[in-house]
């Protein structure tokens, strides 16, 4: 099943269930997704591009929360959350520490990286193997500090 599918089957569960939150988060997903195909005349977006958008939806949730948390806003704090968690539930299984530093290692070796000059080269080959997986921040972090490491 595609998650273009399952997005449809639960968006239809959630009619049922009168889930409201996730209704909400569900339809926000699909018209975000309509939006960016109308935005790139793309007839279609695949799973990787639906992955996406909600990756960029995700982001946003994240950002407003410390402002809903410093205004003291707790019933707007709780509806981020369980938007979040909504989300989150559409997203591949998050890499562990460990699978990120060997995607890392992976990277130098394939695209024969010797320093911090060839950060952007070695993003570039990790970005669609982590997008959805894992904080593309906290991954150039530790790819700027393997570059920067002596080498062993």
């Amino acid at each position: 099943m595609t998650l273009r599918e399952r997005l449809d089957e639960d968006l239809k569960a959630a009619l049922r269930a009168k889930d409201t939150t996730r209704l909400s988060v569900i339809r926000g997903i699909k018209a975000a997704v309509l939006a960016q195909e109308t935005q790139s005349r793309r007839t279609l977006l695949d799973d990787d591009g639906i992955i996406g958008v909600i990756v960029r939806e995700l982001k946003e949730r994240r950002e407003v929360l410390p402002q809903f948390e410093a205004a003291g806003r707790t019933d707007l704090v709780e509806k981020a959350r369980n938007e979040i968690a909504v989300l989150e539930s559409y997203l591949p299984q998050a890499l562990t520490a460990e699978e990120i530093a060997g995607l890392i290692q992976e990277a130098v070796a394939a695209v024969g990286a010797s320093g911090p000059k060839d950060h952007g080269k070695v993003m570039a080959w990790l970005a669609p193997r982590i997008r959805g997986r894992a904080d593309g921040r906290a991954v150039s972090e530790a790819v700027k500090a393997r570059l920067t490491a002596p080498a062993e």
